[in-house]
């Protein structure tokens, strides 16, 4: 199950209470204070692991606790620290306060670490107490209670390319045909309904990953579709590939201008993310170059930019191609290979 949005409350664990206790042996007289520390509280710790991809281990969760450190024992023995709790999270995870919104750890790195919330200072034992007029003390501290905090997790999914699109227009096609992800296709709409990552092999030595989310619609900003919830899986993406569809009812243009409207009122940010176009089914379509040649000069694209002189406010090139016939495939991800390389998004 892929859950990318969990909350509930973590606490690190109670320190251990400092020991009241004196010697007692045989043939010794009078054996002073020997009560030992209580054992500090275990520590919160997230850490970044590659083989874990959603929240799911979270889901429905109330109190996450790590261990109280244990009392201290006579003789000046300490007790034991509490066991730290480790919270496992995939790249990407962010972690807020779920009571102020305040964005507390950004976890983007395979084998990242980070403390979260110490435990509580275990007690000290009477024996740190004794003094020249209290011979025998009998005080000893309680442990501090440890921290605690309510947080919202929220997966954020790291890759290289975006697709956008709307439902059926053969975004996971694309993604099953030049990646290792294998998504359900089928002709309906919002067969897809969560993100899914894939990684593109380019040649022997190059590769980038691409991300598929869920169709968007007109009227996702406000909350109709899928696809809005998701589009927060993009936002990491450096690049985006608009997907937009030659056999559909609606021009290329009225396509294109949905999408970019969507996508601005969600994310200004995520609009002006360098991106170029994919033009899909074109095995199945009628007047493909009519088609291609009004949508560009409407908006004065060109099939390709200079790699030298990139205007990021225009799509890096305009592509027709086919997922079923395979027509311009290993065109497009050279390109797009090309566009990471580049290093302006």
């Amino acid at each position: 199950m892929f859950i990318d949005s969990v909350n509930f409350s973590v606490s690190s664990g109670k320190g251990g209470a400092g020991c009241a206790s004196f010697r007692r042996e045989k043939h010794v007289l009078l054996g002073g204070p020997d009560g030992g520390d209580g054992g500090n509280g275990g520590d919160v710790y997230f850490i970044v692991d590659n083989n874990t991809h959603t929240l799911a281990n979270y889901k429905g969760k109330r109190v996450l606790k790590a261990q109280n450190g244990q009392p201290g024992l006579p003789r000046n023995m300490s007790g034991k620290k509490g066991q730290s709790l480790e919270l496992i999270v995939p790249p990407g995870t962010i972690v807020y306060d779920n009571d102020s919104g305040e964005m507390l750890l950004d976890l983007t790195t395979q084998g990242q670490k980070e403390l979260f919330l110490v435990g509580g200072k275990g007690g000290l034992g009477n024996v740190h107490f004794k003094t020249s007029v209290n011979q025998a003390p009998t005080k000893a501290q309680p442990g501090l209670a440890g921290q605690m905090r309510n947080i919202r997790l929220e997966l954020k999914l790291i890759a290289d390319v975006g697709l956008v699109g709307f439902p059926n227009v053969g975004k996971s096609t694309l993604i099953s045909t030049i990646s290792n992800a294998k998504p359900q296709v089928a002709n309906y709409e919002f067969t897809t309904l969560t993100p899914k990552l894939g990684l593109v092999e380019v040649d022997e030595f190059n590769g980038f990953v691409m991300a598929d989310i869920p169709g968007i619609i007109e009227g996702a900003s406000d909350g109709r579709g899928l696809g809005i919830q998701f589009l927060k899986h993009i936002e990491r993406t450096k690049i985006l590939l608009y997907m937009i569809d030659l056999a559909n009812y609606r021009s290329l243009k009225e396509q294109f201008e949905t999408l970019r409207a969507e996508i601005e009122k969600f994310s200004p940010l995520l609009a002006k993310k360098s991106y170029a176009i994919a033009l899909s089914r074109a095995d199945v379509a009628y007047n493909i170059d009519e088609k291609i040649q009004d949508f560009m000069s409407e908006f004065g694209f060109m099939a390709k930019q200079d790699g030298y002189k990139i205007d990021i406010s225009l799509p890096y090139f305009v592509m027709p191609i086919s997922s079923v016939s395979n027509e311009n495939i290993k065109e497009l991800k050279f390109r797009l290979l090309e566009m990471l390389d580049l290093k302006f998004s």
